[in-house]
């Protein structure tokens, strides 16, 4: 079955060859098929922010290391008890959750899913041919929901967990620094929830305008504004009742604290260098100010609310760049310039239906 997958360790961004990591197309074993298990024939694949850290060796340095947890596809295949308990049928259309929750440990039974004992027992490449996943893992689309678009139900997750850490009250001021594909999910969803002031802060123009056209209210670069003047002017100089980052960089983490009001949330729902220390002090932003400050890890409880929202959001723009798996290293070169908002990997050539 062929995978995408990192075949040699090190920042695909290294400018040295030598220590410079690779991606390539290789040959997986074929995932069994369980009794509770549905196989998905892939159709697109698209590539995270995090991706690239996998390369890195942030969860392992073992290679080849299989990519892939954003997917849409075709079942193909379904284990017995898969097909009476569900519903499912062969030729529907579907996308899912890259992880299995076990049910029976402690975090789960407590509510808290993503601390799962067992959570990797079914993270499956699915930037490949075919995944195999737990019948639990997978969601039909709705007819209007395309193959392409549907690819984006597991980052919609993200923004509607992030959306669920903020706490957000109709009515609230909000910020959203980083105008990638998270955190123009997150604003489009942050502006369903009630977000007034809704400000996304973005050193690229263009994803600046983007966010402009579907919901924000203001944009702030970074770059060449003064962020927390521009951020007093939006909010009357109170500061933002939630403040979230969706750019993973640790440039931007400092500065959301002094931009959030007093009693704000400041939700950092991206992935960090492993080494990265935030500079806080304790006194200012907690004492004096009550800032709540939390994160995110991955999307318990949440899919469901995203394959409701997908129908709603805006998404041609996060789709349009589209690479043959073949050509996996090339869409990686193209995620990693910057020059598009999201890129895409057709894993399969299949009919698709519905809108894009």
């Amino acid at each position: 079955m062929r995978t995408v997958a990192v075949t040699k360790i090190g920042n695909l961004r290294d400018t040295d060859e030598g220590r410079r990591g690779r991606i390539g197309v290789v040959d997986f074993p074929d995932q069994p098929l369980g009794a509770e298990d549905v196989r998905v024939r892939v159709a697109y694949a698209a590539i995270c922010g995090s991706d690239p850290h996998l390369a890195e060796g942030f969860f392992g340095t073992d290679v080849p290391i299989g990519l892939g947890h954003e997917l849409s596809g075709v079942i193909e295949a379904l284990g017995e008890d898969a097909a009476s308990r569900t519903g499912l049928r062969i030729g529907d259309r579907v996308a899912g959750n890259f992880l299995k929750f076990c049910g029976i440990c402690r975090p789960c039974r407590d509510g808290r899913q993503q601390f799962c004992e067992r959570i990797h027992d079914y993270n499956r490449p699915g930037m490949a041919e075919t995944v195999t996943w737990h019948a639990s893992q997978v969601y039909e689309l709705p007819e209007d929901v395309s193959l392409r678009k549907g690819c984006l139900l597991e980052p919609t997750s993200v923004a509607v967990r992030i959306a669920d850490k903020t706490r957000i009250r109709p009515g609230d001021t909000v910020a959203v620094c980083g105008g990638g594909p998270i955190g123009q999910l997150a604003a489009q969803v942050m502006c369903r929830y009630g977000a007034t002031s809704l400000t996304v802060i973005e050193p690229v123009a263009a994803r600046r305008e983007m966010a402009l056209r579907h919901g924000a209210d203001h944009a702030i670069d970074p770059t060449d504004e003064d962020q927390l003047e521009r951020a007093r002017e939006v909010t009357g100089g109170r500061g933002f009742d939630v403040v979230i980052d969706a750019s993973g960089s640790p440039r931007a983490t400092r500065g959301l604290l002094d931009i959030a009001a007093y009693g704000g949330t400041v939700v950092y729902g991206a992935m960090y260098p492993s080494d990265y220390e935030l500079p806080l002090n304790l006194s200012d932003y907690l004492y004096l100010r009550e800032l709540t400050l939390t994160g995110v890890f991955v999307s318990p409880y949440a899919f469901p609310r995203a394959l409701n929202l997908l129908p709603y959001l805006f998404t041609d723009e996060l789709t349009t760049t589209v690479y043959p798996l073949e050509d996996a290293a090339d869409a990686f070169a193209a995620h990693l310039s910057g020059n598009h908002p999201k890129v895409l990997i057709r894993c399969n050539n299949l009919d698709d239906v519905g809108a894009a």
